[in-house]
């Protein structure tokens, strides 16, 4: 298999919510990684274009930037953890994938040394 990964940051805070106490409100620079794959190459010999997957993570990660993510859906609604948000950046970037091309993980580092990684299931 081949891989390419990708990586962006942003800025943006959030209270989370554990154990049913809310914490407070506080800041990060968020690092996404984005790793991706496909077991055969295109006819140009790439995954697939490095430009289009900064695109892609770079449009779903812009309404997150300098906000409170307690207030950007989907996290208005559901807490907004570095694994949910590992979650929601893999899986709307994966929908914008070319065929054949799927995702391997998206990891958050919210502090150095503090990484959440989503690893999505894959059938078969």
């Amino acid at each position: 298999m081949f891989q390419l990964s990708v990586e962006t940051s942003f800025c943006a805070a959030h209270a989370i919510v554990i154990k049913g106490e809310r914490e407070p409100l506080h800041g990060h620079t968020w690092l996404v990684t984005l790793r991706i794959g496909a077991h055969t190459l295109d006819q140009d010999g790439l995954v697939c274009d490095f430009h289009a997957v900064e695109h892609a993570l770079r449009e779903t990660v812009a309404p997150f930037h300098n906000r409170n993510l307690n207030e950007v859906p989907p996290f208005d609604t559901i807490n907004p953890t570095a694994e949910l948000v590992a979650q929601h950046i893999g899986d709307t970037v994966a929908k914008s994938l070319p065929e054949g091309v799927h995702l391997v993980s998206c990891a958050v580092t919210e502090a150095p040394g503090c990484i959440a990684i989503y690893q999505p299931s894959r059938p078969g």
